[in-house]
């Protein structure tokens, strides 16, 4: 009775820590995001569903409409240029996109904006960018309750694989000069994993 009373004690002790050590990474990685969102803009793709069909389009859609607004903006276009092309062109961008789609087969509407969007913890080649509220270019594709996709418009770091993607040098001297050296050097590393391993003394025994 006492070892299970012990055990269960062990448990809540580590479950305790766990989580407060889980929340005090996502006030800090919150804290960073608040920092370097003012240099940064994401993109951010919704669907019309979950179904295979959908998620597909999104992804064709997507596709669209970042290679329309790289090809129109060019590789010198900086964050405020980039902000300014989208606004002053959603509609011929919305209608691109719906074209495509009718064209496909699909009668679904494209809504396009620029607002705040909470993002989780995501990495982009060797960059690992903190969970936490940007600015981004969200698109809604029909009703918008399926899956999301997105990556970061501005500075350039949109991959079809981002995990596997190398950033581009331009796109990292960019946010080189513009965030405090520490944040950018905090992109640069590697979330940590956390590994809990739970021993009973039971095991513990017959190992001994």
């Amino acid at each position: 009775m006492k070892y299970r009373r012990d055990l269960f004690l062990c448990l809540t002790c580590l479950l305790l820590a766990f989580l407060f050590t889980m929340a005090g990474q996502r006030q800090s990685d919150e804290a960073m995001a608040a920092r370097i969102a003012p240099e940064i803009l994401r993109f951010h793709v919704l669907a019309n569903s979950d179904s295979d069909e959908d998620q597909q389009l999104k992804l064709r859609v997507r596709t669209l409409l970042l290679d329309s607004i790289y090809e129109k903006l060019g590789e010198n276009a900086s964050l405020d240029d980039t902000k300014e092309y989208v606004l002053a062109n959603k509609d011929s961008l919305e209608q691109e996109a719906e074209d495509y789609m009718k064209a496909e087969g699909y009668d679904y509407p494209a809504h396009m904006e620029v607002t705040e969007c909470y993002f989780p913890t995501k990495t982009y080649g060797d960059m690992v960018f903190p969970c936490g509220t940007y600015d981004a270019v969200r698109v809604e594709i029909g009703k918008g309750k399926g899956h999301n996709w997105w990556c970061v418009l501005y500075p350039p770091l949109c991959f079809v694989d981002s995990t596997y993607a190398v950033v581009p040098d331009s796109s990292r001297e960019i946010l080189r000069e513009s965030l405090d050296a520490a944040d950018y050097q905090a992109l640069l590393k590697k979330q940590p994993e956390v590994h809990i391993r739970i021993r009973s003394k039971f095991l513990d025994l017959l190992e001994n």
